[in-house]
């Protein structure tokens, strides 16, 4: 890892790993995001920490900042927000299980598991994309590093490539917002175009 010696050094070090970003892998994201919003599918969030903060302001940019006048909306549910159904899981039956139980109640085939992992190794992240895989979900990470075991578990995954955890964290908001503001605009554009008809 490069050391960082200053606030300056750390952007230019960010300004370059933007650039290397796999943009088109962000599009394809955006497409099974809105593929989700027309079937009626469910999209479930989840994450450790940083990732649980960005799992819910995910949800909620998605639940709420895409509301349109068609009446149609995101079903978007984040695993990390129900406290007491964690501590429930990692108490009872163990702290590796506190996604995956829960997408047990919920996940069916079609839904999206999207998880958000920096080192793309956290084992509740990896049972939960088992889980998700096995119901016939299609699974989404956002990562860090080179992607860690989720890798393998994911139909589309965007691995920052960084690795340094302050930076891959900075770029999974920035990719959760472009995935948002995409979003947004295409049922933005679908909306002109009822009212155009």
């Amino acid at each position: 890892m490069r050391q960082i010696p200053d606030c300056r050094s750390y952007f230019s070090r960010l300004s370059e790993t933007i650039e290397q970003l796999p943009f088109v892998d962000i599009d394809g994201i955006t497409d099974v995001l809105m593929d989700a919003y027309d079937h009626g599918r469910m999209i479930f969030l989840f994450g450790n920490g940083g990732s649980a903060a960005l799992a819910s302001h995910l949800a909620c940019d998605l639940g709420k900042g895409t509301v349109n006048g068609s009446g149609k909306r995101f079903r978007v549910l984040s695993l990390t927000d129900n406290v007491p159904m964690m501590t429930a899981w990692a108490n009872d039956v163990h702290y590796e299980d506190i996604f995956a139980q829960q997408l047990e109640n919920h996940v069916q085939p079609g839904d999206v598991a999207f998880a958000i992992s920096g080192s793309g190794n956290s084992p509740n992240v990896l049972k939960a994309l088992q889980i998700a895989h096995r119901a016939g979900a299609i699974t989404i990470g956002l990562g860090g590093f080179k992607g860690g075991r989720m890798k393998g578990l994911c139909d589309r995954c965007l691995v920052v490539p960084s690795d340094n955890m302050q930076m891959i964290e900075d770029l999974h908001l920035c990719i959760s917002h472009a995935l948002f503001t995409c979003v947004r605009r295409k049922l933005e554009e679908r909306e002109r175009g009822v009212r155009c008809a």
